[in-house]
């Protein structure tokens, strides 16, 4: 079965509200063209602060967005759902304010994780923790990237992580655990209807970007050896793969009825060649390495966890996820209609996740590069008025505070590590950040109808994509 989202009790309530508003003013309601979500995996409120403290800056550039709000995101379930085993999971408790600024036990409980958090982002729908797509009675979820498609769109996922991951997998497939990467990966390439994909995942380097010696040890994040190979040598032509004794074919993308095959881009230098001039109908980008872009590189040199940021040297041959993303709207504007991108920061988690300051600073700053990117793409080649951009969060990680919980972090002078401490090495229940600019980006504060004392007004993860397809309902 599967869900639509319609939403009727959203349209009720927004048309309402736009005949007591909109309608005084005689304004039309704004149809972005183009839609672009940002998502920082992990990013608190403290993590942007980090880094501003380490920069010497005031703010990053979407801090000074016109609409600026917070972001409650617990899952419908929370524990860690298992399959086969329907008990692990429980409700979840929502989100006390009163609770979050004086109980880090509380924050430290019954949180989402990246999948039912993605999921509630794409789709309007709160959920599981692990969930791809999925209902809490396992019914299928329409998310962004169909949606997209079904008003006759571009779309598209951009991730600093592999590409089968839980925030891009949660936008574009199904399935009611996220750790069944093949499957996941599988359900991406040859059944959604996506125009780009790009992520990590590729088996022949390890997380240092040095071809693997021998055969490919781990593939789960590319289906199989066999499918990998082939899509990768059949590049820009091959329309069907065999995968698991079952002959399977990609799909058509824009409704000519002939199947759309995937062109392969993976060395830095494609990639950047990617951002400019003529592309190719459909993109999976895959840089040569495996995990992650940068976080998951060997430390060397006598890095450790609290060590500033550029210890270890860069890996080279590797995009930058700004690169990425130039690349990524340089092929979705292909489409007169418009598009939808997802664009995730998500070794931003993995670095709070190991309590990594200097790495925490470089992904932030990579992702932060990226905003920027984009911001200067809508300006030179949209405008506001027909691109909306969303700057966000999934969760927040580490739950990183100064020199004690609830205690401010502290700047040393630029160039240099502030005072600040994880206090967890897992999610938390703090809000998240949320900026918005461009055409419909007022209207967010219409949903922001609960309050913080310290973050002001939030809304849930599950209305972000509540409003897109209202805006974009026909």
């Amino acid at each position: 079965m599967i869900v639509k989202s319609r939403f009727n009790f959203l349209l009720t309530f927004l048309f309402i509200t736009h005949l007591a508003v909109w309608s005084q003013t005689s304004r039309k309601l704004p149809v972005p063209k183009n839609i672009i979500v940002m998502i920082g995996d992990g990013m608190g409120f403290n993590h942007i602060q980090a880094v501003n403290c380490y920069e010497g800056k005031a703010a990053q550039v979407y801090q000074n967005f016109p609409v600026k709000l917070a972001v409650s995101h617990y899952p419908a379930k929370a524990g860690e759902y298992e399959e086969g085993n329907p008990g692990s999971n429980f409700i979840a408790g929502g989100y006390n304010p009163a609770l979050a600024w004086k109980d880090t036990a509380y924050l430290k409980r019954d949180f989402t994780e990246s999948a039912a958090s993605a999921t509630a982002l794409a789709t309007g729908y709160k959920t599981y923790n692990n969930s791809i797509g999925m209902s809490v009675t396992h019914d299928t979820l329409e998310n962004l990237v169909q949606w997209a498609k079904a008003t006759g769109r571009a779309a598209g996922v951009v991730t600093s992580v592999e590409f089968c991951h839980a925030t891009p997998a949660g936008f574009t497939a199904h399935n009611i655990v996220r750790t069944n990467y093949s499957q996941i990966a599988t359900e991406m390439l040859l059944d959604s209807r996506c125009d780009v994909i790009m992520g990590c995942g590729d088996p022949g380097f390890d997380n240092d970007g040095n071809p693997v010696k021998g055969s490919w040890k781990n593939t789960k994040y590319v289906v199989d050896s066999n499918f990998w190979q082939n899509i990768i040598t059949g590049s820009g032509k091959q329309t069907q793969f065999t995968i698991n004794g079952k002959r399977k074919t990609v799909r058509d993308i824009d409704g000519d009825g002939k199947p759309d095959p995937w062109t392969v881009v993976r060395s830095v230098s494609d990639f950047r060649n990617l951002r400019h001039g003529k592309t190719p109908k459909r993109v999976l980008g895959c840089p040569l390495v495996y995990e992650t872009l940068q976080q998951k590189r060997v430390m060397i040199n006598g890095e450790t966890k609290d060590s500033p940021p550029q210890i270890t040297p860069q890996i080279s041959t590797v995009p930058a996820l700004s690169e990425m993303s130039l690349g990524a709207l340089n092929v979705l504007d292909n489409n007169n209609k418009g598009f939808f991108l997802m664009i995730e920061g998500g070794a931003i988690d993995w670095a709070s996740h190991a309590n990594q300051k200097g790495r925490l600073v470089e992904e932030l700053e990579s992702f932060n590069a990226a905003v920027e990117a984009v911001i200067e793409w809508v300006e030179k080649y949209s405008s506001w008025n027909e691109t909306l951009l969303i700057v966000t969060a999934d969760h927040e990680t580490g739950l990183l505070w100064g020199e004690e919980p609830f205690k401010p972090i502290q700047e040393k002078g630029k160039g240099n590590l502030p005072v600040m401490n994880f206090n967890s090495e897992n999610h938390s229940n703090s809000l998240v950040p949320f900026f918005a600019k461009g055409s419909g980006s007022e209207l967010y504060k219409m949903f922001a109808d609960e309050y913080d004392s310290v973050r002001g007004p939030f809304i849930q993860n599950s209305e972000l994509p509540q409003l897109i397809h209202f805006l974009w309902y026909k």
